[in-house]
């Protein structure tokens, strides 16, 4: 029995020891568990917490806050006279909470809501359903119209006054970009997308300069998104975009558009034209003009060439003839030079001492030349030869044999490398964008026959910006310089202004080469095919030019080029012209090109104060101004008119019945033909300010006081160094301001 007892215990020991070891290791278990599960806590929170955290601080931030961005201005642009070529005015976005457009009565509120997308979309002509469709969205924010103009918002926050509409709508302010001249310098300049980034031209090239960077207002918002009143707000003040001031000049531009529209339009110039005038001491552009144009403030409105065939086309076809529209043939575009380049075979000859100027029987035009004894290229002109010549005759003549001959003498490796030293391997690097490379063969694949053609300007291709760049270097005693078309930039929150300063590329020729092939220029105009590029009272040198087609691209059609330099002493204005496909029966570049670009000087000169041999007036030129007081308004404007004179008067009164109490300039004062006379009854008198004519020439100054309705009395040459009355002053209309010029 005992012996029972005690083995019953033992067994009873042996299993509460078994129970006890399993509930041991039940217990370390669970505490393993609980320190693993603690430890994988505590790490989860030092990974949210040291690489996470910023991420979701960020993030709550972002949940807990309203951004309200703040646009910048973008950055006007100014031609070099101080002209608006382009500016950004105040314009407002509509955007919508949709949760947060309710009406007093939920019940009403779908057809609130069914109200507020007809106002949107007749408002802003927008279509309805897909209004009502972001009224009625889920999102946080819907965006209803972008820059809408202030007469619109003004309709809109009264229809929502009147309609008891308090929360819900938002209406940001922001810009929207104005060309106040529409076509004028409309591929330099470009254009801006709806979102004010700039598409083309220098609105692209500038992008950054002009655009600013965004500012933004950031508040507290509750779990309902609604922003928390009183909340404390972070101001971040957006910095608006810098103003660029350009080395154009809108007047001279004026000028080259006008007459290369002529010229295009005259002509029937099937691939339009392009123009470019630079000051060739500091490589300045002072006009560049491709025409067609189109209207800067509608970009994506085909102009009238490209409508013709708009409909038919495909949409690549379509945006691909809006882009081509935006080009700016004078950069980005190629083109055979033609007869134009043989100044730069005729530098490199003269540089290189392989010839002089008047050199008697240098050349022989028996109308064609064999090169490498197979090809026969023709002179241009196919009615004779041009015989025995000096390297001047070769030029007035324009002659092909002569400069293959010199080309020749030349030899290829000399030659590229003054192709090399004007810049025709490489880019000029003007600001602005799609700046093309020039294609010429390796000097090493260069044949007799291909050297031939290089030397009179063929089967190669250059930008027009190439082209006269390399000319200015020659007008400019041999120095080259980089074109400039950016002058100075203005940060238009401190009015600190950054000028780009000019820039010297290499001295290309000696003064003495380039002095003697300004002569030879100025002889092609005297006595050659340039003739009629001349302008009465200035020294005008020039080149023609007339690129035959290509026989791989016989569609691109003759080329027809002028480039002239004035005045040829001290070359203040280098001028280059194409015209791209003009008719068969009328394609050379001194007859075509030429007047057009005496058109352009003649009035470019004068604007620029470029003292002019027939400046002076003679007193026999000069008309005195009769009495017409006291007579009816019809016969003084006969009486005046009969002598040359305009007449202005702002009476609404009957001319026939009404006298003339007033005339200014008075009785008895001597004035130039079409000088303005202002004609007063007792109710009528005009006033005007006298604008500064300090350091403008005679031209410019007598056009700036026409614009002003007043008259100008003249002493000197030269440009203006005074003036009577002086500037600022408030003066009768009709009033003569005596200037002073030296």
């Amino acid at each position: 029995m005992n012996k029972k007892n005690t083995k019953s215990k033992k067994s009873s020991k042996i299993i509460n020891i078994k129970k006890n070891s399993n509930y041991i290791r039940k217990i370390g278990i669970i505490f393993i568990v609980i320190v693993i599960s603690f430890a994988l806590l505590i790490g989860r929170i030092a990974y949210l917490q040291f690489v996470e955290g910023s991420y979701l601080k960020e993030r709550a931030f972002n949940q807990q806050s309203i951004n309200q961005i703040i646009s910048p201005k973008r950055g006007s642009i100014y031609d070099s006279t101080g002209k608006v070529l382009a500016t950004s005015a105040t314009v407002d976005t509509i955007t919508i909470n949709p949760e947060n457009i309710k009406a007093k009565k939920s019940e009403d509120t779908p057809a609130l809501k069914e109200k507020l997308a007809k106002e949107f979309s007749d408002l802003f002509s927008l279509d309805y359903n897909e209004t009502l469709e972001k009224v009625n969205s889920s999102s946080q924010v819907e965006t209803i119209a972008k820059k809408v103009e202030q007469d619109k918002v003004e309709e809109l926050k009264k229809w929502l006054k009147d309609n008891e509409i308090s929360s819900g709508i938002n209406i940001d302010e922001d810009t929207k970009r104005y060309y106040p001249n529409g076509s004028v310098l409309s591929q330099v300049i470009g254009a801006c997308g709806s979102d004010n980034q700039g598409l083309s031209g220098i609105e692209n090239y500038w992008d950054s300069t002009l655009s600013g960077t965004p500012g933004k207002i950031v508040s507290s918002k509750a779990s309902s998104g609604s922003e928390i009143p009183n909340s404390e707000k972070s101001y971040i003040p957006a910095e608006n975009g810098s103003d660029l001031t350009l080395t154009v000049d809108f007047y001279i531009q004026s000028i080259v558009e006008k007459y290369l529209k002529q010229a295009v339009d005259n002509n029937n110039i099937e691939h339009g034209g392009d123009c470019i005038v630079m000051n060739p001491k500091t490589g300045d552009i002072l006009a560049m003009a491709t025409y067609p144009s189109y209207n800067l403030n509608e970009p994506f409105t085909p102009n009238e060439t490209v409508a013709k065939t708009y409909n038919s086309l495909s949409s690549e076809e379509k945006a691909n003839a809006i882009y081509k529209m935006w080009s700016n043939k004078s950069v980005s575009e190629l083109y055979e030079p033609g007869s134009v380049f043989k100044l730069i075979t005729a530098s490199a000859a003269l540089e290189e001492n392989i010839t002089k100027p008047n050199i008697k029987g240098d050349f022989n035009c028996p109308g064609y030349e064999i090169v490498n004894g197979v090809r026969r290229i023709n002179c241009w002109k196919t009615d004779g030869s041009h015989g025995s010549q000096t390297l001047t005759q070769a030029l007035e003549h324009s002659c092909n044999p002569a400069l293959m001959q010199l080309g020749a003498r030349i030899g290829t490796s000399t030659l590229y490398k003054y192709y090399k030293a004007f810049g025709f391997f490489d880019k000029t690097g003007i600001d602005l964008n799609g700046e093309a490379s020039s294609i010429f063969l390796d000097e090493n694949d260069v044949k007799p026959i291909e050297r031939a053609t290089y030397s009179f300007g063929q089967r190669f291709s250059i930008t027009p910006i190439q082209m006269i760049t390399a000319i200015s270097a020659i007008a400019n005693d041999g120095v080259l310089m980089k074109p400039r078309i950016v002058k100075s930039i203005t940060n238009t929150d401190t009015g600190a202004v950054t000028n780009i300063d000019t820039q010297e590329v290499r001295q290309v020729l000696s003064s003495e080469t380039a002095k003697e092939m300004k002569e030879m220029m100025y002889s092609v105009v005297e006595n050659g095919t340039g003739f009629r590029g001349a302008v009465t009272g200035y020294s005008v040198g020039g080149k023609t030019g007339t690129s035959e087609p290509n026989p791989n691209h016989p569609e691109n059609g003759y080329v027809a080029t002028y480039c002239a330099i004035s005045p040829v002493e001290d070359t203040q204005v280098v001028l280059l012209l194409n015209l791209y496909k003009p008719p068969v029966s009328n394609h050379q570049g001194g007859t075509l090109a030429g007047p057009v670009v005496s058109q352009m000087l003649s009035e470019i000169l004068p604007y620029l104060g470029i003292p002019s041999d027939a400046d002076n007036t003679d007193d026999e030129d000069l008309i005195t101004v009769p009495e017409v007081r006291n007579k009816t308004i019809t016969e003084a404007e006969k009486v005046l008119k009969d002598k040359g004179f305009t007449t202005k008067i702002t009476t609404e009164n009957d001319k026939n019945a009404t006298l003339v109490v007033d005339q200014v300039p008075k009785p008895g004062a001597t004035l130039s033909k079409n000088s303005i006379i202002m004609l007063y009854d007792q109710d009528s008198r005009v006033t005007t300010t006298v604008p500064d004519l300090t350091g403008k020439g005679k031209y410019q100054a007598t056009t700036e006081l026409r614009n002003s309705n007043l008259n100008i009395s003249v002493e000197g040459k030269g440009t203006v160094v005074s003036q009577d009355p002086p500037k600022g002053s408030s003066v009768d209309a009709g009033t003569v301001v005596k200037v002073t010029l030296k």
